[in-house]
């Protein structure tokens, strides 16, 4: 199961955290995985690319299934950023009603 989480704070969102895989199919064939790892690179990158923002992200290169992505305070207060962590929100979110057995959002 994937567990997602957004972050937040006064500021408003301050990242995510993504861990576990969702097992729908093998390897290589999960849409569900491929979905979620497609969001959340995307705005991980688009942080930094789009945003001009540095956040702190953590991942477990190895075996996959872990992904954190900080902004600092500051950074909180930016409003593309804003927006791209809200979009991310609202594709897990979509993602974790289609595929309740394989995703789960905290908000």
């Amino acid at each position: 199961m994937i567990k997602a989480q957004i972050k937040k704070t006064k500021y408003g969102l301050s990242g995510f955290v993504i861990t576990g895989h969702a097992d729908a199919a093998a390897y290589g064939q999960d849409i569900v995985c491929a979905a979620v790892s497609a969001l959340t690179i995307t705005t991980a990158n688009s942080l930094s690319q789009i945003a001009g923002l540095h956040p702190q992200i953590d991942q477990n290169e190895t075996q996959g299934g872990y992904l954190a992505v900080q902004l600092s305070a500051v950074e909180q207060k930016n409003q593309r950023g804003q927006i791209l962590l809200q979009n991310l929100q609202l594709g897990l979110a979509e993602i974790a009603n289609e595929y309740q057995d394989y995703v789960t959002l905290q908000s």
